[in-house]
Protein backbone atom coordinates (compact mmCIF):
# COMPACT_ATOMS: atom_id res chain seq x y z
CA UNK A 1 0.00 0.00 0.00
CA UNK A 2 1.43 3.38 -0.93
CA UNK A 3 1.10 6.62 1.02
CA UNK A 4 -1.79 7.89 -1.12
CA UNK A 5 -3.78 4.70 -0.50
CA UNK A 6 -3.06 4.87 3.22
CA UNK A 7 -4.21 8.49 3.42
CA UNK A 8 -7.37 7.74 1.45
CA UNK A 9 -8.13 4.78 3.70
CA UNK A 10 -7.45 6.93 6.79
CA UNK A 11 -9.87 9.60 5.54
CA UNK A 12 -12.59 6.96 5.32
CA UNK A 13 -11.77 5.56 8.78
CA UNK A 14 -11.57 9.08 10.22
CA UNK A 15 -15.15 9.75 9.10
CA UNK A 16 -16.34 6.53 10.71
CA UNK A 17 -14.53 7.34 13.97
CA UNK A 18 -16.14 10.78 14.07
CA UNK A 19 -19.57 9.18 13.60
CA UNK A 20 -18.87 6.66 16.39
CA UNK A 21 -17.33 9.20 18.81
CA UNK A 22 -19.05 12.57 18.51
CA UNK A 23 -16.42 14.20 20.75
CA UNK A 24 -13.69 13.79 18.11
CA UNK A 25 -12.70 16.74 15.95
CA UNK A 26 -10.67 16.86 12.73
CA UNK A 27 -7.68 18.13 14.73
CA UNK A 28 -7.79 14.98 16.87
CA UNK A 29 -7.50 12.77 13.81
CA UNK A 30 -4.71 14.42 11.85
CA UNK A 31 -2.45 11.70 10.48
CA UNK A 32 1.08 12.94 9.90
CA UNK A 33 3.85 10.71 8.68
CA UNK A 34 6.02 9.75 11.65
CA UNK A 35 3.61 11.18 14.23
CA UNK A 36 1.21 8.29 14.60
CA UNK A 37 2.03 7.91 18.31
CA UNK A 38 1.20 11.57 18.94
CA UNK A 39 -2.21 11.11 17.33
CA UNK A 40 -2.88 7.94 19.34
CA UNK A 41 -1.86 9.77 22.52
CA UNK A 42 -4.41 12.50 21.83
CA UNK A 43 -7.10 9.90 21.12
CA UNK A 44 -6.26 7.99 24.31
CA UNK A 45 -6.69 11.13 26.39
CA UNK A 46 -9.86 12.29 24.63
CA UNK A 47 -11.61 8.90 24.60
CA UNK A 48 -10.14 7.33 27.74
CA UNK A 49 -9.09 4.19 25.87
CA UNK A 50 -5.79 2.31 25.68
CA UNK A 51 -3.78 2.17 22.46
CA UNK A 52 -4.73 -1.49 22.07
CA UNK A 53 -8.43 -0.65 22.42
CA UNK A 54 -8.10 2.10 19.82
CA UNK A 55 -6.34 -0.23 17.39
CA UNK A 56 -9.16 -2.78 17.79
CA UNK A 57 -11.79 -0.09 17.21
CA UNK A 58 -10.03 1.16 14.06
CA UNK A 59 -9.52 -2.38 12.76
CA UNK A 60 -13.23 -3.08 13.20
CA UNK A 61 -14.30 -0.10 11.05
Amino acid sequence: MNTTEAKGNWNEQKGKLKMKFAALLDNDLIFEEGKKDVMFGKLQIKLGKSKEELLKIIAAL
